[in-house]
């Protein structure tokens, strides 16, 4: 029996999607706090994410999380009051409570147990502001700012000529939901001067009046400049609760008397519901008062705010994989045309090339709606780093560069782990103690620098941070010592840095919270690589380490060069190709017995056969006319790969090998071609990386030479 559908459900759901972005609003906020951004209209960002929250919670029945978001609401209150200042102690309860507030909405989605620790953050954020927590035994204690209200008549010519005109009428649903119309009423007013005035035109006669009905209704007028967005986020949680309307008042100015109240027979008609748009509206002809209102209230000339909707990841997933299918029956059908031998200015050779242009045109489309900007995960990381730092007695510092670059929602997803381990591995033993870094000159203050940018058609996330670098005479001795590797072995820096990455590598002398099992590094290769990246560490001596990791845009799709390689065929993504050549002998400069590098564009740059580091074949004797494929390195340096032919540029279809076959060095993923053959997709850094650079058989009895 199919189950029935329960729209309160969606409804919960969405309001779980609404925190994650209040959230990250109050993260944003706090950050400019403490950058020392004390301006009002950041501490307001700072309550009304708060308030919307408990607003929004209360509408469930989510006790705790009101209960905690109601304390913390109180204290910000207090600051953008004056009445508590904004101090560096301050900052750092705020940014903990705001992270308590954030497992209070985790364990209310997951139906979890409220987190520990909570209560003591609200204690000392309490403390910070003179109050005590509340008494669950006594009644609580509402700390009352009056705000002018008139409950008389105020005539327009009293107040802005030009206004925005907010209609507000709370319903039953609203009470009972424990949000306050005077909370709403004071938000409209920090968006600037508000003239507020209550219509008590439905409240009936006292022994007519039912304490749990809602009869009051409020018309608040605001600056001119106010815009839409900031009006309705006050309103977020209770739209669906109360009656808004919002408007312009276009300097018209009215004189005409207050409508009196009305007699038992219009009850009715003014009881009923406001319209819910900011259309003109009908005026009547009996009341002067409408009729002035209904030319003044106008449509905003445009959308302040561009229009969202919140989509099931699982549908869009479907929908990657089916725009993957006709990517791959678009080439298919390629194929067959062109076997098929029509010319090329042919109605259906025509039509198969707007169907391309097309099927490019949706595939765009669809990894821009997976494409995702990486600062959720980086906020993320500035809790870790509060924590962690807090955990080892180290002052810490997060610096985020590049959060606007975007990658796939699943890359994201995935890189939370190691990217979680990485930035604890920088606070335990990257920075130094405090009193350790003034004595070599630096701040007490450590700082980790977490980047994302676009590099070859990857994207590189970097963490930087300014400790002491790497010991590397300690990283040796422990590897020889846990046996790692041989105590007679001579190794380059770069190969003592990458033991870190060994399993079971640990440079820690005790166990903690962070760190001394064993465990960490290896676990962030091992990820980093299932993803298709890659992991590098640049260290100077005194000046900090920096772990690079290189990863793919997408996982679901490529645009690439075909080639071929003794009778195989390839793909090299077209994002690392910087440019093809020709090969001619007057190029060609040996280096060693067995490795060539080729001159082009005044520079030298090393030659490697594709067909004899992947396995195919021996290195050619001659490369003579041979084509080369110029790649770009992630470093900033080029390899030329000598390919047998150049097919042509086509959009493919990745499919993941790592899963079953593990990593393969210098292949990233396969795809499916249009006549059903499965090719090998190249990762050309990766194959440099560990390529032989093998261009020439050796030759008995001959000397290296240096072309």
């Amino acid at each position: 029996m199919a189950q029935s559908h329960d729209p309160m459900a969606e409804i919960r759901a969405s309001f779980f999607v609404e925190c994650e972005e209040l959230l990250e609003s109050l993260q944003d906020a706090l950050s400019a706090m403490a950058d020392g951004g004390h301006d009002q209209e950041t501490i307001n960002v700072v309550f009304r994410a708060i308030h919307s929250i408990k607003g929004g919670a209360g509408a469930f029945g989510l006790s705790a999380l009101v209960a905690f978001a109601h304390r913390f609401e109180t204290v910000m209150d207090d600051v953008r009051s004056g009445r508590t200042g904004v101090k560096p102690e301050a900052i750092r309860l705020f940014f903990q409570a705001a992270d308590f507030l954030q497992d209070h909405v985790r364990a209310a989605r997951e139906g979890a147990a409220e987190p520990e620790g909570a209560e003591e953050a609200l204690r000392a954020l309490e403390a910070l502001t003179g109050r005590s927590s509340p008494d669950e035994d006594a009644e609580e204690f509402v700390d009352f700012q009056p705000m002018p209200i008139s409950l008389d008549y105020v005539p327009p010519t009293a107040c802005l000529a030009q206004a925005r005109l907010v209609g507000f009428r709370p319903t039953t649903a609203l009470y009972a939901s424990g949000n306050e119309p005077f909370l709403l009423l004071r938000a409209l007013s920090d968006l600037g001067a508000a003239s507020v005035t209550c219509d008590l035109a439905g409240l009936p006669a006292l022994d007519a009046l039912a304490p749990e009905q809602s009869y009051l209704e409020w018309e608040v007028r605001l600056p001119e400049e106010t815009r839409e967005t900031e009006i309705r986020e006050v309103f977020d949680f209770v739209e669906d609760v109360c009656e808004l309307k919002i408007g312009r008042l276009n300097g018209v100015e009215d004189s005409a008397p207050r409508v009196p109240p009305a007699r038992p027979s219009e009850q009715e008609a003014l009881s009923a519901p406001l319209p819910l748009t900011a259309d003109p509206l009908q005026p009547a002809p009996a009341s002067p008062m409408e009729t002035v209102v209904g030319r003044s209230l106008a449509t905003p000339p445009h959308q302040e705010a561009a229009a969202t909707v919140r989509v099931d990841l699982n549908r869009i997933d479907r929908l990657v994989n089916l725009v993957g299918e006709l990517v791959i029956y678009q080439a298919m059908l390629a194929q067959s045309v062109a076997k098929a031998g029509l010319p090329p200015n042919s109605a259906v050779m025509t039509g198969l090339e707007a169907f391309m242009m097309l099927t490019r045109d949706i595939q765009d489309s669809v990894m821009m709606i997976r494409a995702q900007p990486v600062k959720p995960l980086f906020q993320r990381m500035a809790r870790i780093v509060r924590e962690a730092s807090g955990a080892v007695g180290k002052e810490v510092r997060l610096k985020t560069e590049g959060e606007a670059t975007e990658i796939d929602k699943t890359v994201i997803e995935r890189l939370a782990d190691p990217l979680t381990h990485m930035i604890r591995n920088a606070v335990d033993h990257g920075l130094e103690k405090p009193a350790k870094r003034i004595g070599a000159g630096k701040p007490a203050e450590g700082v980790i620098t977490l980047s994302a940018q676009h590099r070859s058609g990857r994207v590189v996330i970097e963490v930087r941070d300014d400790g002491a670098g790497i010991n590397r005479p300690k990283v040796r001795e422990i590897a020889v010592a846990k046996g790692l590797i041989p105590p007679d072995m001579q190794l380059t820096d770069a190969e003592i840095d990458n033991l870190l990455f060994l399993p079971g590598f640990s440079t820690a002398s005790q166990i903690s919270n962070l760190s001394g099992r064993g465990v960490g590094m290896d676990v962030v290769k091992t990820a980093i690589t299932a993803l298709g990246g890659r992991i590098g560490i640049s260290s100077v001596p005194g000046a900090g380490t920096t772990f690079s990791m290189s990863l793919p845009l997408t996982l679901a799709v490529l645009d690439g060069m075909i080639v071929t390689v003794a009778g195989e065929t390839l793909v090299v993504p077209l994002s690392s190709i910087v440019e093809t050549a020709s090969l001619s002998m007057k190029d060609i400069r040996a280096l060693g017995p067995e490795t060539n590098v080729i001159e082009i564009r005044g520079g030298l740059v090393s030659l490697y056969d594709l067909g004899a580091e992947l396995g195919y074949r021996p290195p050619k004797e001659s490369y003579d006319g041979g084509i080369v494929l110029l790649t770009a390195l992630e470093d900033g340096s080029r390899a030329a790969l000598v390919v047998d032919a150049i097919h042509e540029q086509r959009q493919v279809v990745i499919k993941g090998l790592a899963q079953a076959y593990g990593h393969i060095p210098g292949i990233s993923a396969a795809t499916i071609l249009g006549d059903g053959q499965i090719a090998l997709i190249l990762d050309p850094p990766d194959l440099v990386q560990t390529a032989s650079g093998r261009t020439r058989a050796p030759e008995p009895n001959r000397l290296a030479l240096a072309g």
